[in-house]
């Protein structure tokens, strides 16, 4: 139990998740800036913030994650790549948390017996 200056009181946090501890600050506000770029489509519409959560294939995030990754890589070995370090590294980001998010839903699913 934790007892604060003021009286008072609270269990414990050490087995509860820190995500302030696992997440940078730095990398989630990048993220957010990749992520808000990449809204205009090719055919002028907005896409909304959350539209990668109705669901892509893992076929389409593995795709893309590979080219991503290839940059990724090119940049690291001190070659230019398609979309610099930074861009690579965010859409890297984003087609990994899409391929869990699929299989975190897939796996709720069955679960959850649907």
């Amino acid at each position: 139990m934790r007892v604060f200056k003021t009286g008072a009181t609270r269990n414990e946090d050490g087995d509860q998740f820190d995500y302030e501890g696992f997440l940078s600050p730095l990398v989630l506000r990048r993220f957010a800036e990749y992520m808000h770029g990449h809204r205009l489509q090719a055919d002028g519409n907005f896409r909304s913030s959350d539209n990668w959560q109705k669901g892509m294939s893992l076929e389409s995030y593995m795709k893309s994650g590979w080219r991503h990754f290839h940059d990724w890589w090119m940049e690291y070995d001190g070659y230019e790549s398609r979309e610099g370090m930074e861009e690579a590294l965010c859409g890297l980001l984003f087609n990994v948390q899409g391929f869990l998010h699929e299989i975190l839903k897939a796996n709720r699913s069955v679960k959850d017996g649907e």
